[in-house]
């Protein structure tokens, strides 16, 4: 499935109603601002708020974790979606909160999702409306999660897929980061990467104007790191958000349907007997 709609094409399916659009911007460390605050300030016009901290385990310690299926369909059904309906998540500029929308969405099997690429900005580049104000109130539908675990990973996958060496796992984070030459923005955590991991920064997914490079570049840059192009790959990051973004760059590069480690660096770095290094 490809997993993009260009502002074009949603500027172009406004008026016939066929697509249910939502802002799914979330913060990301180092952030400050209230994004539904942003929201209200400008937002591309028919859509609604998707809170990916609701849209999360609220017993979990760990940031925004999966919920559970009734959960989420609770949920997305609130929000009117129903199992049928193709709906495309955007956020307000770092394209990893609208990528961990449309992967929890495929996580619960909504494949009728996309990503809209290069978010608001890119739709304000173009001059397109916005409307401002609180999102327009919906009627709330049934929605059935139907979930996929195998896009999903947790700890004890990834304590054997280190000993393994298969599948391949991917790192989002910066190079920094994943060598262990900073600390990491959240307090108490190891500094280094999973051993037999792969760097590649979320931002080399995209273009200058945070739009996804074209399928074939993509594609290039996983062949040339060492990703078979007939297996599927796990990715990981800081808290699963910037992880997402290599799951559409995969998706748009035409490779197997990959998986992602939700607990991240967040879980495996504040474990003490998980393995870490700061080789390459």
């Amino acid at each position: 499935m490809f997993p993009l709609l260009s502002v074009k094409e949603l500027y172009e399916t406004l008026p016939t109603g066929e697509l249910r659009i939502f802002d799914a911007t979330a913060l990301l460390p180092g952030d400050t601002f209230n994004p539904y605050a942003r929201f209200e300030q400008a937002h591309i016009p028919g859509s609604q708020y998707f809170d990916g901290d609701e849209f999360s385990d609220p017993e979990s310690t760990q940031p925004h974790t999966v919920p559970t299926p009734a959960r989420f369909g609770k949920l997305f059904g609130r929000l009117g979606v129903k199992n049928t309906d193709r709906v495309v998540f955007y956020d307000q500029g770092n394209i990893a909160s609208a990528c961990r929308a449309w992967w929890l969405a495929r996580l619960f099997g909504h494949e009728f999702a996309y990503v809209l690429d290069g978010g608001l900005p890119e739709w304000q580049r173009h001059n397109l409306p916005v409307e401002q104000g609180p999102a327009k109130p919906v009627s709330a539908e049934t929605y059935q999660p139907r979930p996929h675990y195998e896009r999903l990973k947790g700890l004890g996958d990834m304590l054997e897929y280190v000993q393994t060496d298969t599948p391949r796992i991917l790192d989002a984070r910066s190079a920094d980061r994943f060598y262990g030459r900073v600390p990491e923005p959240r307090p108490g955590l190891a500094s280094g990467h999973m051993p037999g991991a792969l760097n590649i920064p979320f931002k080399r997914m995209l273009d200058d104007k945070g739009c996804f490079l074209p399928p074939q570049t993509l594609r290039q840059i996983f062949l040339e790191a060492g990703i078979p192009e007939d297996q599927a790959a796990v990715t990981t990051c800081g808290s699963g958000m910037t992880a997402s973004v290599l799951n559409v760059g995969l998706c748009r590069a035409g490779f197997p349907d990959s998986a992602l480690y939700d607990g991240s660096w967040a879980e495996w770095g504040a474990t003490p007997d998980a393995p870490v290094t700061k080789d390459a």
